[in-house]
């Protein structure tokens, strides 16, 4: 009597599947493709790549950036991350439960406020008050002296030629409006890059990581939501809806970063944007 159409041997399919890396390895080797070259497309750096192909996830950094690296890996090589994602999570205890993305964004939109103490707000209140009482003093002073109140009045022709003098000065004074490029690239710390994308027409799909390799976030960017990263050197961005994305790089906006729908693979470091 038969049970099942379970195999004779009583192993389930899934036991003859290959390992992650395993199956990783014999994909990129199938493409034609080194670890180099891999690691060279991906951004994910080599000693990382040869370890994931030996099921090694020590040099990712958690089980999080390890996600990350499975997946960008399986799409250079022509696999389906998802498979390989849902194997990780049955050979790892499971994927922890995700945080909703609004409380996220909102965090990073408050937590900049509390930075600083708004002392230079309070610094101006008292020098404003300081030159208005003084200001407030000097022309008490003068309606106390007759005098000088008398020979004002009496004179009208100094008080007539005075705007014709103070008139010339205040011509050249207007001109001169900064760039609003110059001035934003001005606004952000020069010792970095710093990233920001807003998605505006629609939601999309991002990846950014340091000029480690290491996967800074991953997920969907809804629409109307922002997102800011900062690093040392260089940030490498992978845009799944690229005509989605309004992005800002060093305080200065990158035009035409891609088409409705379309993958973009960009990286910027310090200074003015370059296209990526």
């Amino acid at each position: 009597m038969s049970i099942g159409n379970l195999p004779e041997d009583g192993n389930s399919p899934e036991d003859d599947r290959p390992s992650i890396g395993r199956a990783l390895q014999q994909a990129r080797i199938a493409a034609g493709l080194t670890v180099d070259e891999v690691s060279s497309s991906t951004r994910v750096r080599t000693p990382i790549v040869r370890g994931i192909e030996q099921d090694d996830f020590s040099r990712c950094g958690g089980d999080v950036y390890a996600r990350g690296h499975i997946r960008v890996l399986a799409r250079a090589v022509g696999l389906d991350p998802e498979s390989l994602i849902a194997q990780f999570d049955a050979e790892h205890g499971g994927r922890p439960a995700p945080t909703a993305p609004a409380p996220l964004f909102e965090a990073e939109r408050i937590r900049p406020e509390p930075r600083r103490p708004n002392w230079t707000a309070a610094m101006v209140a008292a020098i404003v008050a300081v030159v208005g009482f003084v200001g407030f003093t000097l022309f008490r002073g003068g309606d106390g002296d007759g005098s000088s109140v008398a020979e004002d009045t009496a004179s009208p022709k100094p008080s007539a030629s005075a705007p014709t003098n103070s008139a010339a000065p205040s011509k050249p004074a207007t001109p001169h409006k900064p760039d609003p490029s110059d001035s934003a690239i001005a606004g952000v710390p020069a010792d970095k890059v710093t990233v920001k994308l807003t998605a505006e027409g629609g939601q999309s799909w991002i990846s950014a990581q340091d000029h480690n390799g290491r996967l800074i976030e991953e997920g969907v960017l809804r629409e109307g939501d922002s997102k800011t990263f900062s690093d040392s050197r260089r940030i490498d961005l992978v845009l799944g809806n690229a005509g989605a994305i309004k992005l800002f790089v060093n305080g200065k906006e990158v035009k035409n970063v891609g088409t409705s729908g379309a993958v973009q693979r960009l990286s910027y470091t310090k200074g003015d944007p370059e296209a990526g």
